[in-house]
């Protein structure tokens, strides 16, 4: 979701141990799939090369893999890519665009006797059991096979940030990205958006390593930047978590006031990206 710029103090957004339980949340995307798949940034492709090096095999599986965003790129890159999502609608985009899905939650899918050479989860491993999910990918993974779950990191530049929040506080005051502080006249301790999502995906390594048969996990970190022109930003906007939940007339009013807040910025936005990646190898 956007995040406020660096160097103020947000509260962290749900862990693991939360966010897996919020099916609401995790199957509100594809309420607008098409949006979902147009606006949603793509993946770095030195991670996408990176996982193909590291794996022993094309045989890839993508767990909540959505509208396919990251199957293609796999495929792209010359790997065989089974989706599974338990969202039917984004399944049904997926296979649209070339991309074999099947509807499931990951820790109810049944693998039918299928191995793979990588499990791979792109903005999706926080809607799963982080443990349970991390023991069945050692199970449907061969040996050396790699699990790597990654997802996006980034800032907007205050104004617009600020604008988003505000609006939030009028139509969702019950919002993390509305939240305030509890008590705004003691110093806080800063905590970027960084540190915060670096420290869900230590989370994610530590799932790993309780489930068991896997090395030792590793977090890979790539920076880029994605330059947005106003109708951009709000075409993303609306396919984020926060405002999948915000009824027609709250999202009008939430996009207006972003939307003022990026004239205000010269019409345009120059995103920081960071993408983080836990991922560890099947033992042999």
């Amino acid at each position: 979701m956007p995040t406020p710029p660096r160097q103020q103090p947000r509260p962290a957004p749900p862990g693991p141990q939360q966010s897996h339980q919020a099916r609401q949340v995790a199957e509100s995307f594809g309420a607008d799939a098409g949006r979902y798949d147009r606006a949603r940034p793509r993946y770095p492709g030195a991670l996408v090369d990176r996982i193909v090096a590291a794996s022993p095999g094309p045989e890839v599986l993508d767990v909540g893999c959505g509208t396919g965003i990251a199957a293609r790129q796999f495929q792209a890159a010359g790997c065989t890519v089974l989706g599974v999502d338990p969202d039917p609608r984004m399944a049904d985009f997926a296979r649209r665009t070339g991309v074999e899905a099947e509807v499931a939650t990951f820790e109810a899918w049944d693998p039918a006797g299928r191995a793979f050479d990588a499990v791979v989860a792109g903005q999706s491993w926080h809607w799963v059991e982080p443990v349970a999910g991390a023991a069945k990918a050692a199970q449907i993974l061969r040996p050396g096979g790699r699990l790597a779950v990654f997802g996006h990191v980034y800032d907007t530049p205050p104004g617009v940030a600020d604008a988003l929040r505000a609006a939030l506080q009028r139509v969702a005051p019950d919002s993390p990205v509305s939240a305030r502080p509890a008590d705004t006249t003691q110093p806080a301790k800063t905590r970027t958006a960084l540190d915060i999502y670096q420290a869900m995906f230590a989370a994610a390594a530590d799932g790993i390593r309780q489930a068991g048969g896997f090395g030792e996990p590793e977090q890979w970190q790539f920076d880029w930047e994605l330059s947005y022109t106003r109708d951009q930003w709000l075409d993303l906007l609306p396919t984020t978590g926060t405002l999948t939940q915000l009824a027609p007339d709250q999202l009008t009013e939430v996009l207006g006031a972003v939307g003022a807040a990026i004239d205000k910025n010269g019409g345009s936005l120059a995103i920081p990206y960071t993408t983080l990646a836990a991922t560890a190898a099947r033992a042999t």
